[in-house]
């Protein structure tokens, strides 16, 4: 796909008609296609926006990007942020314009999406031995030679089934083994002599080229910086090992690739220590959360908390509620639910009421509990909390906050709608 057609593809977002599929946009504008209602600048709380409405705000998604960007070149970092997270082409665009690599993705459909909408680099973190997708993706080498698709691979099983599915294939797909982060931890081979007969089957294919190593520091077992750093460090020796072996004779570069959301700070420390290997090393870093960020589970986990001084990635998530219902003096509800908001790490937290125009904090209001489409608020003496109020919600987990809206507003400080981003779960 040519930097035209993708670009053609983007704009094809724009044309999307607004109509009932797209919850809290304004009922006024069914009909608008999306470049048209964004142009009309509407402002979220006055321009017949609906509640439950997600917002993200234009400013710290800006920040965001610009954040990680710098990081990554500070720390000679390539960078493949994980596009599970947004599912949104139009963020993509945005990280690739801000230097990223390319993305990263877990799934075949998401790979498709992302080529649909022109991205030229893939990273799936995942094995892949369906033979429908391995031919798909194998068409989309052969088609196009500026398209790179890198997976892993944790199995001689896994090898001899991806070779049977790619047959004929002109193109080898490029493969890096994944290094279990433990004993009981997810996907991955568990042992270096096993990584060795892994890349031993590898090499015995046409259709395969080992081109690394990869893996995940977030699933190593009782995290903290000593283990974590310990197993990035095994990782960086099966690369040495391997290059000393001769396995990448046929490669221009070396991939060695981790790095979630947690502990970006401890690949970029043991990644600077990686020796002078045969070839020039491809030093991926693929934490996808920071995008939009949050104010719960990442807010604690971030390894910007560590090292304060390289900066701090703002939440750019708001879900806006409406109070609905006041029963009691203890308690309220507003109008969004496990339908609208992430509850798989932490409930949603009340940061913000807003009544006539007017902006203040939460004060002795929390949520407690969410039903389908209802959020259950706690509220102690000093909350002023009257029906019809909207209520502001941080959320945490990103990944399961894009995924229960289609287009999103993206909200500038002052209330106005600038864009739209659109997601494809």
């Amino acid at each position: 796909m040519t930097a035209d057609t993708a670009a053609e593809s983007l704009a094809r977002l724009a044309a999307e008609r607004v109509d009932h599929r797209f919850k809290g946009l304004p009922p006024d504008a069914d009909g608008l296609t999306v470049g048209e209602l964004a142009a009309q600048r509407r402002n979220l709380f006055t321009g017949g926006f609906a509640t439950p409405v997600l917002a993200l705000s234009a400013e710290r998604l800006e920040h965001n990007l610009k954040l990680m960007e710098t990081y990554a070149a500070r720390h000679g970092l390539a960078f493949a942020p994980h596009g599970k997270t947004s599912m949104a082409p139009q963020l993509f665009q945005r990280q690739i314009e801000h230097g990223a690599w390319g993305i990263t993705l877990a799934v075949p459909h998401q790979v498709r999406v992302a080529r649909a909408f022109g991205t030229r680099r893939v990273f799936l973190a995942n094995e892949l031995v369906d033979p429908a997708a391995l031919r798909w993706v194998s068409a989309q080498l052969d088609a196009d030679p500026d398209f790179r698709f890198v997976c892993y691979v944790d199995s001689v099983r896994g090898v001899e089934l991806m070779d049977a599915a790619l047959s004929g294939a002109r193109r080898p797909v490029d493969v890096v083994v994944e290094l279990a982060a433990g004993e009981g931890a997810r996907t991955g081979v568990r042992t270096e002599a096993e990584c060795a007969a892994v890349a031993d089957a590898v090499a015995g294919t046409r259709t395969l080229r080992l081109v690394g190593v990869a893996g995940y520091e977030g699933e190593v077992p009782k995290a903290d910086p000593e283990r974590v750093t310990a197993w990035l460090r095994r990782l960086v020796a099966l690369a040495a090992g391997f290059d000393k072996a001769g396995r990448f004779e046929d490669v221009d570069e070396i991939v060695v690739s981790a790095g979630g959301s947690a502990w970006f700070d401890a690949v970029a420390e043991v990644f600077a220590e990686i020796p002078e290997l045969s070839r020039p090393v491809l030093k991926l870093l693929r934490s996808g959360a920071y995008v939009s960020h949050d104010d719960g589970h990442y807010r604690k986990l971030t390894p910007f908390n560590r090292v304060p001084e390289e900066g701090a990635l703002e939440p750019a998530f708001r879900l806006w509620t409406q109070v609905v219902s006041r029963p009691s003096a203890e308690q309220a509800f507003v109008n969004a639910g496990k339908r609208d908001a992430a509850y798989d790490l932490d409930l949603p937290f009340a940061q913000v009421v807003r009544r006539d125009g007017a902006e203040r904090p939460a004060t002795g209001v929390s949520v407690t509990g969410l039903s389908d489409q209802h959020a259950w608020l706690s509220t102690t003496p000093e909350a002023d909390l009257e029906i019809g109020d909207w209520v502001g919600l941080g959320l945490s987990h990103p990944c399961t906050s894009f995924d229960k809206w289609q287009l999103i507003p993206v909200v500038a400080a002052d209330g106005t709608v600038v864009d739209y981003v659109r997601t494809f779960f």
